[in-house]
């Protein structure tokens, strides 16, 4: 008798991964994650219900990673004038690799038409945005957050691949708008 293979939710993951980076988001499917991991349709649907439930799990899952990377850069920028967004501009001094971009094509083709993703990513937005919130420079950090959103999306999404040198020149710029900028008036 065949021994049954012994999948984790996370090998599901992977292989969605692989799938996208493979094929692209809109050649993804549960027949296709389910190949790819060498088990059945009807294991992934039994985790998964839908390819909106699998991308759902990967924004969860980049969440988690995000929120754990976050939390030490956070104490490794303590002595910043922002703990939390230096720390957010410090984790993008990371060049993301083709599976980040990969899954940010896939999770953005699917957010129109798929409400649940949708809510998904302005959930973590929204907790980014909290995070970073300064009420002495609340115009402030929303500049250099909105900033580094867009200058990671355009590289998230494969329109810009930056230096090193212009990575990292640039960051540093949003760090400088947001040291510079003036306290708001109470």
């Amino acid at each position: 008798m065949a021994r049954t293979k012994k999948v984790t939710c996370s090998d599901i993951l992977d292989a969605t991964e692989r799938v996208v980076v493979k094929l692209g988001s809109a050649r993804l499917s549960i027949d296709a994650v389910a190949k790819e991991a060498g088990i059945s349709k009807s294991r992934v649907v039994y985790d998964y219900k839908s390819k909106g439930a699998l991308l759902e799990a990967l924004i969860d899952r980049q969440f988690q990673r995000g929120s754990e990377q976050i939390d030490t850069l956070v104490q490794e920028c303590a002595d910043t004038p922002h703990p939390e967004l230096f720390a957010r501009i410090k984790m993008a001094e990371q060049v993301p690799d083709d599976t980040e971009k990969a899954v940010a094509v896939a999770v953005s083709a699917s957010v129109s038409s798929e409400a649940t993703l949708k809510r998904k990513m302005q959930d973590w937005f929204d907790h980014d945005l909290k995070a970073i919130d300064n009420p002495i420079k609340r115009e402030a950090s929303y500049l250099a957050f909105f900033a580094l959103v867009g200058f990671g999306c355009h590289e998230w999404l494969g329109l810009i691949n930056w230096e090193s040198k212009e990575r990292l020149s640039f960051l540093d710029s949003i760090r400088t708008m947001y040291s510079s900028y003036p306290d708001s008036q109470s």
